[in-house]
């Protein structure tokens, strides 16, 4: 092997092992990155190598990280997340939970449907996967432990639900894998619809046959009271404002009316006015939405730099080449390229948040997605068609990685609030069933790549 590729392969594995250091992953990557460059350096002088690392390497990442500042893409960040933490503190969740509990209560595993309904419409307005989960556990699981519902069903229901927000749009996630690979926010923004309706769905279906298969697991409550005029005029007027703040967000982006920036920014207004509505708006609450929007975006942007630093000189010393020619040297064909990329994901998802995935694996992805020569109809309409769909499998493969055990992100999220005597075993087991239809979900996508493009082939036709 050349000098190079026993960088490259020593920088990831440097960057694993210190992983497990507990020392911030922004740092890490920064300081791998600037200790590999001096390694680099050091080996072309005194061993007369050619790996092509010298300081000016490392002054390459100030013109890197002004073009992320400088990018208006991003600006659409902390607004969303503005937006998200406003309306968790707002009560909107709590109002929906309210109602729609006595819409959905005569139905055998009503309060999980709700739970799944109200894990969508938070999806599409927060889009932060920590957030959901840990309000969807504090707000529902009394409720479902009190009406009988079996352990492993009310845990699973909370814990996907929660984790929709990674796929459904105006999600953050997609908004920087966007960025990282020169696509359209929107094109990605509408090729999540679909198939975030669709495990929505699927969750809901899978919910009623339990229901109807084992009738204890999830039981009619008692008090359970018909449906009226009174009850669904109470769901509408807890579910239209936040409906309209979706559709106003989202429809403006599709509809071309507004960038996804300018959106974002109606978005973040639209949810203070929501948090004035329901008369949870002051300035404690302000505080604590500003508070934790900086938190959350400086985290992000800390781990841009570190990113920006390590991706630099791994590319300099030809890491995406090197993968590139591992990939496309694998004996699968197109499909078991694509299959293989998204196990690595799938098992990267355990132990990386998505931000490194995005901004560090995602990068070095693009080119071999592109040379597979996948024929992927984009109805002469959507730019880069294969990497709009691919990027949608990457996010459902992260998406059912964050459920598995034994190291998913949401399980801890959620174990984090439940009462001592609900056990880790409990949510794995109830997990189970989800990450089977997610798998499934990701398998329709695969095969079916239309259910990504034809929306936004339709919005620009």
């Amino acid at each position: 092997m050349e000098i190079n590729e026993i960088l490259v392969i020593a920088m990831f594995l440097s960057f694993i092992a210190l992983l497990f250091t507990g020392i911030p992953v922004a740092w890490v990557l920064g300081g791998i990155g600037v200790i590999f460059a001096g390694i680099g350096y050091l080996a072309d002088i005194y061993m007369d190598t050619m790996t092509g690392l010298d300081y000016t390497t490392l002054g390459l990442v100030v013109n890197r990280l002004w073009k992320i500042m400088d990018n208006w893409i991003l600006v659409a960040l902390p607004m969303f997340i503005f937006m998200g933490i406003m309306l968790d503190k707002s009560g909107v969740a709590e109002r929906l939970m309210q109602s729609m509990q006595e819409l959905f209560g005569r139905v055998r595993g009503g309060l999980a449907i709700t739970v799944t309904a109200i894990g969508i419409i938070l999806a599409a307005s927060t889009g932060i996967i920590g957030a959901s989960v840990v309000l969807l556990a504090v707000m529902s699981l009394p409720s479902m432990t009190k009406q009988g519902y079996a352990m492993p069903l009310a845990l699973g229901t909370i814990a996907s639900a929660g984790t929709l927000g990674i796929l459904i749009p105006p999600s953050i996630m997609l908004v920087i894998m966007a960025d990282q690979l020169g696509l359209s926010v929107g094109d990605l923004f509408m090729g999540a619809v679909i198939p975030g309706l669709m495990l929505g769905a699927f969750y809901i279906l899978y919910i009623l046959i339990t229901g109807f298969v084992k009738p204890d697991a999830a039981p009619i409550p008692a008090d359970a009271k018909p449906i009226t005029m009174g009850v669904f005029l109470n769901v509408m007027k807890a579910v239209l404002p936040t409906l309209l703040l979706i559709f106003v967000v989202l429809g403006s982006i599709f509809a071309g009316i507004a960038t996804p920036t300018e959106a974002s920014g109606v978005g973040a207004f639209g949810a203070t006015l929501l948090a004035m509505y329901n008369r949870k708006f002051n300035f404690k609450v302000l505080k604590e939405v500003v508070g934790g929007t900086m938190n959350t975006t400086a985290y992000i942007f800390a781990i841009f730099i570190g990113a920006t630093c390590f991706a630099l000189v791994l590319r300099e010393l030809g890491g995406d080449e090197l993968i590139e020619s591992f990939l496309t040297g694998l004996p699968f064909g197109p499909y078991g390229i694509i299959f293989f990329i998204l196990a690595v994901i799938f098992l990267l998802g355990f132990f990386l948040d998505w931000i490194e995935i995005t901004l560090i694996i995602l990068p070095l992805l693009a080119p071999v997605i592109s040379a597979l020569g996948l024929d992927i109809d984009g109805y002469g309409v959507v730019d880069n068609p294969e990497l709009v769909w691919f990027v949608m499998l990457v996010a459902m493969a992260l998406q059912t990685s964050f459920l598995t055990p034994p190291v998913g992100f949401a399980l801890f999220y959620l174990k984090g609030v439940c009462p001592p005597n609900v056990k880790l075993r409990d949510i794995y087991t109830g997990v189970i069933p989800f990450i089977i239809l997610q798998l499934i979900g990701l398998l329709i996508l695969v095969f079916w790549p239309q259910l990504v493009l034809w929306l936004p082939a339709i919005a620009y036709s």
